[in-house]
């Protein structure tokens, strides 16, 4: 029943808020219904370290490490994000940012449509984690797409409008080779025990008889999964949409973008990663995910060192980030798979901080661009200031921070596995990422500007940042037993130990 809860939650969430007729009722819907999400995350997770998986409906929904982890960092994202969102959209509509019209029906409509979208997004993230069946789960990546767009589109600018256009375009072409790669793969296992009409894609099915599927059929599908889900995650050359809708969505959208959609996108190429190195072995997906990682932080890093905006900085970070998962699970074996599941909890918890961090200085100086900040950002905004300056720290993989131990364990692993010179390349673009991201963000933190006005003190907003902050530091010197434990059998599910 909890992965049943898990998904009707949300759903009666999103209702209570198109429902509801007050801001508050709106606020107070995403709360409770989050907050539950977040608690049935936390004891689907249990109940996995406790019987291994967790099914429902005849193998329907299908719950293991992997699945329990990648839920409750879902969780974790959405509860964070809708507690700062109070903050963050009463600012808006105090500034005008969400009309002026003086009825507040505008006001109303817009808040209504994030307030009832949110829930509907990360339904079709859980959705699609919980999906045995590989049609379903891209059915339900489909459906993250056509819900975030919208979200992109929040404000009605000509900008928000164009990247939202992008972003359906690019996603839905990557989503279209997806689908054509699920097809190949149910193709691929006709005729296997069990495989009868629909539970022909039953990932558990097709695991099972792996070895058997058709080698052919799993070498294209592979590629065009890789294609279609890579897309979603932003792997380089599939990347240009996210800078766009990174700057142009809502500050806590752009934020579950940045790391619950990302991981989603890589639980379903790991998924398939699987099938192809139990059938094919894990040299050939391999090569190919090391190419696209490494692809992805090189073309960061010259974006990085030239930008002049600060969110599609961190839209870029995110892209390095993605390829230095793909990175990890191209590497593959027992410390290269415990790699990518520790960056990938590490990750979540840095970039939602710095987003949430941009969404302060972005409202308070009301511009992204650092030309225009100057700096100061510190003097303005002590608590932001510090916390933005510490978190891209962490970002950057600087020890003590949790980062710069993920980070050194793939790197051990690519060479300790023979890849002597992606561990190399991966240490040359990690610095020029660490230079580029620095320098800018230390002149906007620790500039000479000082007639920025003070920033008011906002409570749920800067609620939010100090609890993820602290969870930031606590993380990096100590994992609850829970969380490692999980962690360590997402990682065996992934190098199939």
């Amino acid at each position: 029943m909890l992965l049943l809860a898990l998904l009707l939650v949300p759903i009666v969430t999103a209702a209570a808020a198109f429902l509801a007729r007050r801001r508050a009722a709106m606020e107070a819907a995403n709360l409770v219904g989050f907050g539950a999400v977040f608690l049935i995350a936390v004891a689907l997770a249990a109940r996995v370290l406790a019987a291994g998986t967790v099914s429902l409906a005849n193998g329907f929904f299908y719950a293991d490490a992997l699945s329990a982890l990648v839920v409750l960092l879902t969780a974790s994202v959405a509860l964070v994000c809708t507690t700062y969102t109070i903050g963050y959209l009463r600012n808006d509509q105090q500034s005008g940012a969400l009309g002026d019209d003086a009825s507040g029906k505008e006001q109303r409509s817009q808040l209504r449509m994030y307030y009832t979208l949110t829930p509907l997004f990360v339904f079709s993230m859980l959705f699609m984690v919980v999906a045995n069946n590989l049609g379903v789960m891209w059915a339900a990546m489909e459906i993250t797409t056509l819900v975030s767009v919208f979200l992109v589109t929040f404000y009605g600018k000509v900008t928000s409008l164009e990247a939202a256009w992008k972003y359906a375009i690019i996603g839905g072409v990557g989503v279209s080779m997806a689908l054509f790669g699920t097809l190949v793969a149910y193709y691929a296992g006709r005729g296997l025990t069990g495989s009868e009409g629909l539970s022909g894609l039953n990932w558990s099915v097709l695991a099972q008889h792996a070895a058997q599927l058709d080698k052919t059929s799993m070498r294209l599908a592979f590629v065009l999964v890789l294609m279609g889900y890579g897309t979603k995650a932003g792997l380089a050359p599939m990347h240009t949409w996210k800078p766009d809708a990174y700057s142009e969505a809502p500050v806590p959208t752009t934020a579950i973008l940045s790391t619950a959609l990302l991981n989603c996108a890589l639980y379903c190429l790991i998924r398939y990663y699987i099938l192809t190195s139990r059938c094919l072995g894990s040299e050939y997906p391999g090569r190919l995910l090391l190419l696209f990682g490494l692809l992805s932080m090189g073309v960061s890093v010259p974006f990085v060192l030239v930008q002049k905006n600060f969110r599609r900085l961190l839209a870029y970070s995110t892209i390095d980030h993605a390829g230095i998962m793909a990175i990890a699970l191209g590497i593959g074996g027992a410390m290269g798979s415990l790699g990518l599941m520790l960056h990938m909890v590490f990750h979540t918890i840095a970039k939602s901080l710095l987003f949430l961090c941009a969404g302060n200085v972005y409202q308070h100086f009301r511009t992204d661009l650092l030309s225009k900040i100057k700096g100061g950002v510190m003097r303005a905004m002590p608590l932001t200031g510090v916390v933005l300056f510490m978190a891209m720290l962490a970002i950057t993989g600087m020890p003590p921070f949790s980062l710069f131990q993920s980070e050194f364990l793939i790197v051990r692993a690519a060479i300790a596995g023979g890849h002597v010179l992606t561990g190399v390349l991966f240490v040359l673009f990690g610095t020029g990422l660490f230079t580029g991201a620095l320098l800018f963000v230390g002149d906007m933190v620790l500039g000479p500007r000082s007639d920025a006005p003070t920033a008011k003190r906002r409570p749920w907003r800067d609620g939010s940042l100090l609890a993820l902050a602290s969870v930031l530091v606590v993380i990096a010197f100590w994992v609850p037993t829970p969380l490692l434990e999980l962690v360590r059998q997402a990682a065996h599910v992934v190098s199939g130990q």
